[in-house]
C-alpha cells in the first residue's frame, strides 16, 4: 500500500488537539460511571468503535492507494513532412480567396487531425527551405502556417525536388528500422506546375526508403490570372499569365511511391479524405514508459467510518449516554 499525502505538520497538530481533547473526554466517561457504579466493560465498546472512526478517517485523509500501480505507456504516432508550394502561381484565385489561403486554412485542419504526430513545414518555390522543424507543438505550427505567404521565397517558379530531398533528408535523419519507415509520409501541396530537374531522383529515394508520399493539388483546369498589387502578372511578352492545376504531374508522383493523390478545386475538398488515409497508416513505437496509476481508494475507508458513526449513533449504553 502506497499513500498519496503525508502527514504534514499541520494535519500532526490537528491529530494530537483531536486526541488531546478525546482522552479528556474519554476520562470524564469513564469517572461518571465509576462514581455510579457502571462497569468499565459497558463503556469499553463505544471507545473503541470511536477510536476506530478516528482512524480510518486518518488513513482516509491521508489517500491510501494498493493494487497494479505501474502500467506501461506506449506512445505511438508518425512522421509527417509537409512541403508547402509557395511560387507565384499560388496566388491565383480560382480556387476562393485564394489557392494559398484556401492551403494555410486546410493545413490547420491537418494539423488539428494529427496532434499526436510530429509534423514538419518546409516551404518551396525554386528553392526549398524548412519553416518549422519536426515538432509535436501545434501552437508553434499554426503560427508558421498563418504567416506563409509567395513572399518567402526566392524565384517565382516551381521545383518539387528541392522540397522533396530535403522532406526525404529530415525524415531520415534519425536512424529507424526500415519497417518503421511507412510510418514516415510526405504532403506535398502545389498546383502540380513543376520546373525543376531533379524531381525523379527525389522520389527514387523516397520510395527507395519505404517513405509514402501524399500529394495534395490545389487549383482548377481552367485556371486563373495571378493578382498582383498593379494588376495582373505578366509574361516577357506583356500577356497576362494563366496558370492552371497539373493534376497528372501529381499523380504520378504519389502513384509511384504508394501514395495517393487528392485535390482541392471549385466543386470539390478532398482533405478530409486525405487524413483518413494517413490516419489508417500504422505510426511507430516513439517511446514507452513506466507511469504510476495507482488511484486513491480513501472512499473505502470513509464508507467504513460512516457506518460505524451510524452504529455509534443508534447505539446508546444502558446508563451512561454517550
Amino acid at each position: 500500500m502506497t499513500w498519496i499525502h503525508s502527514l504534514g505538520a499541520e494535519e500532526i497538530i490537528f491529530i494530537i488537539i483531536f486526541l488531546v481533547l478525546y482522552l479528556a473526554y474519554t476520562y470524564r466517561v469513564f469517572t461518571v460511571a465509576r462514581r455510579v457504579g457502571q462497569a468499565y466493560s459497558n463503556i469499553l465498546p463505544k471507545f473503541l468503535l470511536r477510536s476506530a472512526i478516528f482512524t480510518l478517517l486518518i488513513v482516509a485523509l491521508l489517500g491510501p492507494s494498493f493494487g497494479d500501480d505501474k502500467k506501461e505507456i506506449k506512445a505511438v504516432g508518425k512522421d509527417i513532412m509537409i512541403s508547402v508550394d509557395l511560387s507565384a502561381s499560388m496566388d491565383a484565385n480560382d480556387v476562393a480567396p485564394s489557392r494559398l489561403e484556401k492551403i494555410k486554412y486546410e493545413l490547420k485542419n491537418i494539423v488539428d487531425a494529427f496532434n499526436s504526430d510530429r509534423i514538419g513545414l518546409i516551404i518551396f518555390s525554386s528553392e526549398a527551405f524548412v519553416q518549422c522543424p519536426l515538432t509535436y507543438d501545434q501552437n508553434a505550427l499554426n503560427l508558421f502556417i498563418e504567416t506563409l505567404n509567395t513572399g518567402l521565397v526566392p524565384g517565382s517558379s516551381t521545383d518539387f525536388g528541392s522540397a522533396l530531398n530535403m522532406a526525404h533528408e529530415k525524415l531520415t535523419s534519425e536512424a529507424a528500422p526500415s519497417s518503421q519507415q511507412k510510418s514516415k509520409i510526405i504532403i506535398l501541396i502545389s498546383d502540380g506546375e513543376d520546373f525543376g530537374d531533379d524531381t525523379e531522383g527525389a522520389v527514387s529515394k523516397i520510395n527507395d526508403s519505404g517513405i509514402r508520399l501524399f500529394s495534395l493539388g490545389v487549383g482548377t483546369e481552367q485556371g486563373s490570372k495571378i493578382r498582383t498589387r498593379r494588376g495582373y502578372r505578366k509574361d516577357k511578352s506583356g500577356n497576362d499569365i494563366v496558370t492552371k492545376l497539373d493534376s497528372r504531374s501529381l499523380e504520378n508522383l504519389a502513384d509511384q511511391t504508394d501514395g495517393e493523390y487528392f485535390e482541392i478545386n471549385k466543386n470539390k475538398n478532398e482533405v478530409g479524405r486525405l487524413i483518413s488515409t494517413i490516419n489508417a497508416i500504422e505510426g511507430e513505437l516513439k517511446d514507452a514508459k513506466t507511469v504510476d496509476v495507482s488511484a486513491n481508494k480513501y472512499f473505502y475507508f470513509l464508507m467504513a467510518a460512516i457506518i460505524l458513526l451510524l452504529l455509534d449513533l443508534v447505539t446508546t449504553l444502558k446508563i451512561i449516554k454517550i
